[in-house]
């Protein structure tokens, strides 16, 4: 009898697991109440009673933590189909003390194509713009490593390299505050390479709701091809490390004027007011920044 007891208590129930599908909504009440009908059918036997327990168990760790195989397969999703896989991208954001906004362009234009052009450095730079409307007297460069094992072995041969060090010890004392995010591109929208505009750049963050992205770029993917009509992007990221549930994309313009025209004549095309009713309800927010490229960045 006590044998008997302990096993009722160490063994998931169905009543347990009734209660457990009660506190559920009741899209997921509906979805186990059969599972729960089968462990008042079944006669228990050892082999029937190790599997119960077995489903039992993966009903619980779905309803509380979700499916392994969707994670999986969301993994594998985001790895394989979102990214193009060839490169890593380094978003850093530089906010500059007001008073020492130019002695912080004359650092940077003298110290980051020094860094960029080594080849001992497995990287180049995007480009390097400041922000002329948002968030004022801030700095945003974008760097393309050969990969995470090029921005592992850059990022540890910079610690020892005296160019570097220097350019970071006279840095600090210019910024209020410095920010990074690691970033892959989409497969479908590669970096621009090395270009003269001679235009404004938009930046554009959206913060989507976690376990959206995939969604978000499948619409994106497909409004696309509405805006290319009017405007070639420069580049779209989603981020790895740093801020996660981030994308980043930007495009350039040789005005504000012909930004207006152009986000205004791709409402006129069929696709693109799906894709922005489509995609707006994935997100939490957006930003937008107007970008003026520095005179050294390959990019401007």
């Amino acid at each position: 009898m006590l044998f008997n007891t302990t096993s009722r208590l160490l063994r998931p129930t169905a009543a347990t697991a009734a209660r457990l599908a009660c506190a559920q909504p009741a899209a997921l009440r509906r979805a186990v109440a059969p599972s729960v009908m089968r462990f008042h059918q079944s006669a228990m036997t050892n082999k029937e009673d190790d599997q119960v327990k077995k489903v039992a168990s993966e009903i619980v760790e779905s309803l509380l933590y979700g499916s392994k195989k969707i994670k999986e397969e969301e993994s594998q999703t985001h790895s394989k189909k979102l990214a193009r896989g060839k490169y890593v991208h380094e978003l850093q954001k530089h906010k500059v003390k007001a008073d020492k906004v130019e002695e912080y362009k004359a650092l940077v234009s003298k110290y980051l194509p020094e860094i960029a052009n080594n080849p001992d450095n497995e990287l180049h730079l995007c480009g390097s713009w400041e922000v002329v409307v948002g968030e004022l007297d801030t700095f945003v460069h974008i760097w393309e490593y050969k990969g995470y094992p090029g921005y592992s072995h850059t990022t540890a041969r910079l610690e020892n390299d005296p160019v570097y060090n220097q350019f970071i010890k006279e840095l600090r004392p210019l910024v209020e505050a410095r920010e990074n995010n690691i970033m892959l591109e989409f497969s479908f929208w590669q970096t621009s390479p090395p270009m003269v505009t001679d235009g404004i750049y938009e930046l554009r963050k959206y913060n989507l709701k976690p376990g959206h992205l995939l969604e978000w770029e499948m619409h994106w993917r497909k409004g696309l091809e509405c805006r290319k009509q009017f405007c070639e992007p420069v580049g779209a990221w989603f981020a790895q490390l740093g801020e996660l549930h981030c994308v980043h994309h930007m495009w350039t313009y040789p005005d504000l004027q012909t930004r207006k025209t152009t986000r205004e004549d791709a409402w006129n095309v069929d696709g693109w007011a799906d894709t922005v009713y489509k995609t707006v309800r994935l997100v939490d927010s957006m930003s937008s920044y107007i970008l003026k490229p520095l005179k050294y960045s390959p990019l401007r």
